[in-house]
């Protein structure tokens, strides 16, 4: 399977690091590694940036002076693509949807938006429940007839292009692993959009490696991120040329944890973010990685793991805590979500 084919920009620091949680793994009774995407670099980085070396550089191909996206109100891929843009030289439009309802000052001004701004980007913010990718396409039309070249990229950068970045992710992890004698029993994430796990997923089928996904949703029930992941997983390994490699029961997601709705805090995602920030020096957003987190360590805690080698794969966010600071008290300590 040859990467190389396919357009791409070599943005991220990679490879990502790919290290023990000595202290959390005691905690828990089960051996965690910790492969640290949250250092992919862009605007304190994150899993968007595999993604949108992809994307980005079939923006540059298309001539494209404006990317436009989009995502709730501190969504980390907005934050990427903005930092993407500014490098390049190009225009970013971000549409922002309110999925919390939230009035605080600091959740609609701070974090990620803030980081929007300054890198340049102008935002347009939506109430809940809009069809957004057709708002993005109206919007986009708009600018057009403004005279930009406009590249739209799905939310989260979601789609085969998207993907190929966590394709690629698979092929680094099983290298590291490879080459340090590391024996991997599970690979555990937060799952959203679902390119993150449907590229891993591909790569891992691809390769063989016999190493189980297991996504921790964040949003959909179930049945419907399950879907999500392997029609997109059908989809990018079509686009590699192994049409078939991924069957159904290769997908796994467990959305226990995913609250009450996106975006909202949870108690088991506060203390997760409390562990890995105390015990590891880590830190998490209360969106996104707490909630994979969060999974991880109430898995673990039931047994789950017994026995295994996990890697929980950190798909970044800390830049939303500015956005969240609502949910912890003014000493730093953590209260009742």
């Amino acid at each position: 399977m040859h990467l190389a084919r396919f357009p791409r920009l070599h943005l991220a620091h990679l490879p990502t690091p790919l290290e023990p949680m000595t202290r959390l793994s005691k905690e828990l009774g089960v051996e965690i590694w910790i492969k640290r995407d949250d250092c992919t670099g862009m605007s304190t980085g994150g899993n968007k940036t595999r993604k949108l070396e992809f994307l980005m550089a079939e923006a540059e191909a298309q001539g494209a002076d404006m990317v436009m996206t989009q995502g709730a109100t501190q969504t980390n891929h907005g934050r990427q693509t903005a930092a993407f843009a500014a490098k390049l030289g190009l225009a970013c439009h971000i549409l922002l949807e309110d999925r919390t309802g939230y009035q605080d000052g600091n959740y609609n001004t701070n974090g990620n938006v803030l980081l929007d701004h300054l890198h340049g980007a102008t935002t347009e913010k939506f109430p809940g429940g809009h069809d957004m990718p057709g708002e993005m396409e109206k919007a986009a039309e708009k600018k057009r007839a403004e005279g930009h070249n406009v590249y739209v990229i799905p939310g989260g950068g979601s789609n085969p292009i998207g993907a190929l970045g966590y394709v690629n992710a698979a092929f680094e992890l099983l290298s590291q692993a490879n080459n340090s004698g590391l024996q991997i029993d599970r690979l555990v994430h937060a799952t959203g959009s679902s390119g993150t796990q449907a590229g891993l997923v591909t790569g891992m089928c691809a390769m063989n490696a016999q190493v189980p996904v297991l996504g921790i949703g964040t949003r959909a029930p179930q049945p419907k991120q399950e879907q999500m992941v392997y029609d997109l997983a059908c989809k990018t390994a079509e686009k590699l040329g192994c049409a078939g490699v991924v069957k159904r029961e290769d997908v796994k997601a467990n959305t226990d944890y995913v609250g009450e709705g996106y975006g909202l805090p949870t108690k088991s995602g506060i203390e997760a973010i409390r562990m890995f920030a105390e015990l590891e020096g880590i830190l998490l957003d209360p969106c996104y990685s707490a909630k994979g987190a969060a999974g991880l360590i109430d898995l673990a805690r039931k047994g789950e793991f017994n026995g295994e080698r996990i890697v929980f794969l950190h798909t970044g966010g800390a830049a939303a805590l500015g956005g969240y600071d609502f949910a912890f008290d003014h000493q730093n300590r953590w209260v009742t979500v």
